[in-house]
Protein backbone atom coordinates (compact mmCIF):
# COMPACT_ATOMS: atom_id res chain seq x y z
CA UNK A 1 0.00 0.00 0.00
CA UNK A 2 1.20 3.50 -0.78
CA UNK A 3 -0.12 6.80 0.58
CA UNK A 4 0.37 9.82 -1.66
CA UNK A 5 -0.05 13.29 -0.19
CA UNK A 6 -0.94 16.18 -2.47
CA UNK A 7 -0.92 19.92 -1.74
CA UNK A 8 -3.45 20.42 -4.56
CA UNK A 9 -5.90 18.02 -2.94
CA UNK A 10 -7.88 20.00 -0.34
CA UNK A 11 -10.62 17.72 1.01
CA UNK A 12 -11.10 14.55 -0.98
CA UNK A 13 -9.58 11.17 -0.30
CA UNK A 14 -9.54 8.43 -2.92
CA UNK A 15 -8.04 5.01 -3.42
CA UNK A 16 -7.47 2.59 -6.27
CA UNK A 17 -5.60 -0.58 -7.14
CA UNK A 18 -2.49 -0.37 -9.26
CA UNK A 19 -1.39 -3.91 -10.00
CA UNK A 20 -0.87 -5.61 -6.65
CA UNK A 21 -0.58 -2.29 -4.78
CA UNK A 22 -3.21 -0.04 -3.28
CA UNK A 23 -2.74 3.71 -3.75
CA UNK A 24 -4.48 6.10 -1.34
CA UNK A 25 -4.53 9.80 -2.25
CA UNK A 26 -4.95 12.27 0.61
CA UNK A 27 -4.54 16.03 1.21
CA UNK A 28 -1.03 17.01 2.36
CA UNK A 29 -2.40 18.85 5.43
CA UNK A 30 -3.87 15.70 7.04
CA UNK A 31 -2.52 14.61 10.39
CA UNK A 32 -1.07 11.12 10.85
CA UNK A 33 -4.17 10.08 12.84
CA UNK A 34 -6.49 11.32 10.07
CA UNK A 35 -4.34 9.53 7.50
CA UNK A 36 -4.60 6.24 9.39
CA UNK A 37 -8.36 6.59 9.78
CA UNK A 38 -8.87 7.41 6.09
CA UNK A 39 -6.53 4.67 4.88
CA UNK A 40 -8.47 2.07 6.89
CA UNK A 41 -11.78 3.44 5.61
CA UNK A 42 -10.63 3.47 1.98
CA UNK A 43 -9.25 -0.07 2.22
CA UNK A 44 -12.64 -1.22 3.53
CA UNK A 45 -14.42 0.58 0.69
CA UNK A 46 -12.18 -1.02 -1.92
CA UNK A 47 -12.70 -4.44 -0.35
CA UNK A 48 -16.47 -3.92 -0.40
CA UNK A 49 -16.40 -2.86 -4.06
CA UNK A 50 -14.31 -5.86 -4.98
CA UNK A 51 -16.53 -8.30 -3.09
CA UNK A 52 -19.59 -6.94 -4.91
CA UNK A 53 -18.17 -8.62 -7.96
CA UNK A 54 -19.80 -11.84 -6.90
CA UNK A 55 -17.69 -14.95 -6.91
CA UNK A 56 -19.22 -17.90 -8.70
CA UNK A 57 -19.23 -21.34 -7.10
CA UNK A 58 -15.97 -22.31 -8.83
CA UNK A 59 -14.20 -19.17 -7.60
CA UNK A 60 -15.65 -19.74 -4.13
CA UNK A 61 -14.23 -23.28 -4.12
CA UNK A 62 -10.85 -21.93 -5.25
CA UNK A 63 -10.95 -19.36 -2.45
CA UNK A 64 -11.73 -22.15 0.02
CA UNK A 65 -8.61 -24.01 -1.13
CA UNK A 66 -6.51 -20.85 -0.71
CA UNK A 67 -7.83 -20.23 2.79
CA UNK A 68 -7.36 -23.85 3.81
CA UNK A 69 -3.75 -23.72 2.64
CA UNK A 70 -3.04 -20.37 4.29
CA UNK A 71 -4.70 -20.95 7.66
CA UNK A 72 -5.37 -24.68 8.11
CA UNK A 73 -2.24 -26.20 6.54
CA UNK A 74 -4.40 -27.43 3.65
CA UNK A 75 -6.11 -30.00 5.89
CA UNK A 76 -9.68 -28.85 5.20
CA UNK A 77 -10.65 -30.23 1.79
CA UNK A 78 -14.31 -29.76 0.92
CA UNK A 79 -15.85 -31.76 -1.90
CA UNK A 80 -18.23 -28.92 -2.72
CA UNK A 81 -18.47 -25.21 -1.86
CA UNK A 82 -21.40 -23.20 -3.15
CA UNK A 83 -23.73 -20.25 -2.62
CA UNK A 84 -27.29 -21.01 -1.55
CA UNK A 85 -30.42 -18.88 -1.25
CA UNK A 86 -32.23 -20.96 1.36
CA UNK A 87 -30.15 -19.97 4.40
CA UNK A 88 -31.88 -17.08 6.07
CA UNK A 89 -30.99 -17.82 9.68
CA UNK A 90 -27.25 -18.47 9.31
CA UNK A 91 -24.32 -17.21 7.28
CA UNK A 92 -22.99 -20.59 6.29
CA UNK A 93 -23.23 -24.28 6.98
CA UNK A 94 -21.05 -27.34 6.72
CA UNK A 95 -21.84 -31.04 6.57
CA UNK A 96 -18.60 -32.71 7.66
CA UNK A 97 -19.80 -36.22 6.74
CA UNK A 98 -20.38 -35.11 3.13
CA UNK A 99 -17.54 -32.54 3.16
CA UNK A 100 -19.84 -29.85 1.75
CA UNK A 101 -19.97 -26.14 2.55
CA UNK A 102 -22.78 -23.75 1.73
CA UNK A 103 -22.63 -19.98 2.14
CA UNK A 104 -25.70 -17.76 2.32
CA UNK A 105 -26.24 -15.48 -0.65
CA UNK A 106 -26.71 -12.70 1.94
CA UNK A 107 -22.90 -12.55 2.22
CA UNK A 108 -22.59 -11.47 -1.41
CA UNK A 109 -21.61 -7.82 -1.48
CA UNK A 110 -20.06 -7.86 2.00
CA UNK A 111 -16.34 -7.08 2.35
CA UNK A 112 -14.00 -9.85 1.22
CA UNK A 113 -12.58 -10.36 4.71
CA UNK A 114 -16.09 -11.13 6.01
CA UNK A 115 -16.76 -13.72 3.29
CA UNK A 116 -13.30 -15.18 3.93
CA UNK A 117 -14.03 -15.45 7.65
CA UNK A 118 -17.33 -17.28 7.13
CA UNK A 119 -15.72 -19.58 4.58
CA UNK A 120 -12.81 -20.27 6.94
CA UNK A 121 -15.28 -20.86 9.78
CA UNK A 122 -17.02 -23.53 7.74
CA UNK A 123 -13.70 -25.02 6.60
CA UNK A 124 -12.71 -25.36 10.27
CA UNK A 125 -15.90 -27.40 10.81
CA UNK A 126 -14.49 -30.00 8.40
CA UNK A 127 -11.75 -30.52 11.00
CA UNK A 128 -13.69 -29.87 14.23
CA UNK A 129 -17.49 -30.23 13.96
CA UNK A 130 -18.41 -28.36 17.18
CA UNK A 131 -17.69 -24.85 18.48
CA UNK A 132 -15.35 -25.99 21.28
CA UNK A 133 -11.95 -24.58 22.15
CA UNK A 134 -10.18 -26.68 19.49
CA UNK A 135 -12.44 -25.13 16.85
CA UNK A 136 -11.78 -21.54 17.96
CA UNK A 137 -8.05 -22.25 18.18
CA UNK A 138 -8.11 -22.99 14.44
CA UNK A 139 -9.65 -19.59 13.69
CA UNK A 140 -7.06 -17.68 15.75
CA UNK A 141 -4.70 -17.81 12.76
CA UNK A 142 -7.03 -15.60 10.70
CA UNK A 143 -6.13 -11.99 11.63
CA UNK A 144 -9.55 -10.50 10.87
CA UNK A 145 -11.70 -12.95 12.85
CA UNK A 146 -12.86 -10.43 15.45
CA UNK A 147 -13.39 -7.68 12.89
CA UNK A 148 -15.47 -9.97 10.67
CA UNK A 149 -17.51 -11.21 13.63
CA UNK A 150 -18.14 -7.59 14.63
CA UNK A 151 -19.23 -6.74 11.09
CA UNK A 152 -21.71 -9.63 11.03
CA UNK A 153 -23.02 -8.71 14.49
CA UNK A 154 -23.53 -5.16 13.20
CA UNK A 155 -25.51 -6.45 10.22
CA UNK A 156 -27.73 -8.49 12.52
CA UNK A 157 -28.18 -5.55 14.93
CA UNK A 158 -28.98 -3.12 12.12
CA UNK A 159 -31.64 -5.49 10.81
CA UNK A 160 -33.31 -5.40 14.22
CA UNK A 161 -33.47 -1.60 14.39
CA UNK A 162 -36.94 -0.13 14.06
CA UNK A 163 -37.73 0.83 10.50
CA UNK A 164 -39.09 4.32 9.87
CA UNK A 165 -41.58 4.18 6.99
CA UNK A 166 -40.63 6.56 4.21
CA UNK A 167 -36.96 6.76 5.22
CA UNK A 168 -34.63 6.38 2.23
CA UNK A 169 -37.68 6.10 0.01
CA UNK A 170 -38.70 2.76 1.50
CA UNK A 171 -42.24 1.64 2.01
CA UNK A 172 -43.61 0.26 5.26
CA UNK A 173 -41.49 -2.29 7.09
CA UNK A 174 -42.26 -5.96 6.78
CA UNK A 175 -41.51 -8.21 9.70
CA UNK A 176 -40.45 -11.09 7.45
CA UNK A 177 -37.70 -9.05 5.78
CA UNK A 178 -36.36 -7.88 9.11
CA UNK A 179 -36.41 -11.36 10.59
CA UNK A 180 -34.72 -12.83 7.52
CA UNK A 181 -31.84 -10.37 7.66
CA UNK A 182 -31.43 -10.79 11.41
CA UNK A 183 -30.57 -14.49 11.26
CA UNK A 184 -27.09 -15.86 11.59
CA UNK A 185 -26.47 -18.64 14.06
CA UNK A 186 -23.29 -20.07 12.58
CA UNK A 187 -20.23 -17.98 11.76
Amino acid sequence: MEVRRSARRSRTVSAYREGDRTIVLIPARMSVAEEQRWVAQMLDRLAAQESRRVLGDDALAARARELSTAYLDGRARPVQVRWVTNQNSRWGSCTPSERTIRLSHRLQGMPEYVVDYVLLHELAHLLVPDHGSAFWALLEAYPRTERARGYLEGVVSAARLPHIPGARGDGPATGAGQQQAAGGSCA
